[in-house]
């Protein structure tokens, strides 16, 4: 992308809000999932949804704000870890407040593939993850993106993949 001299785009001011949605595509029945606030203990599970097998959806806002090397950067009580390795988390079964389940499991929606195309967008920005493991169970980690046969991205709903 080239910025013509002299004109800033909105989204290198200091802070600036972008909304994310997360689709959960068909995650394990029973089970409660929800998205994570907060760091570490205590943590709040919040938009908690129990799974009846159809897709469930969360959305939620970030802070971005360029680093120091131009790149965008993601803040927010949302937010989970490292600058260069941000993420979200989907707290799932005991993670997520559930008593009567044998699921714990978090899953994470890395935030890095969100580049400066996407946020120039000024769209909601929509994430599809697969919402059942291999093993019939939710699914965790990062172990889902090596389940999909094309690499992931964030994308504008209006350029949803097919």
């Amino acid at each position: 992308m080239v910025i013509p001299s002299g004109l800033v785009p909105a989204f290198r001011k200091p802070m600036n809000e972008l909304k994310l949605r997360i689709l959960l595509r068909k995650p394990t029945a029973g089970v409660d999932f929800g998205l994570q606030r907060g760091r570490g203990r205590p943590f709040e599970t919040i938009q908690k949804q129990r799974s009846t097998g159809g897709d469930l959806r969360f959305e939620l806002p970030v802070t971005v704000k360029t680093d120091k090397d131009g790149k965008p950067d993601f803040f927010g009580p949302f937010v989970q870890g490292q600058r260069g390795n941000r993420y979200l988390y989907i707290n799932i079964g005991t993670y997520a407040g559930q008593s009567n389940t044998c699921w714990s499991r978090r899953l994470k929606i890395p935030l890095s593939r969100i580049t400066l195309d996407l946020i120039d967008s000024n769209s909601t920005l929509m994430a599809e993850v697969p919402g059942t493991a291999s093993d019939g169970g939710p699914s965790c980690a990062y172990s889902w993106l090596k389940c999909l046969d094309r690499p992931w991205q964030w994308q504008t709903p209006n350029k949803r993949k097919t």
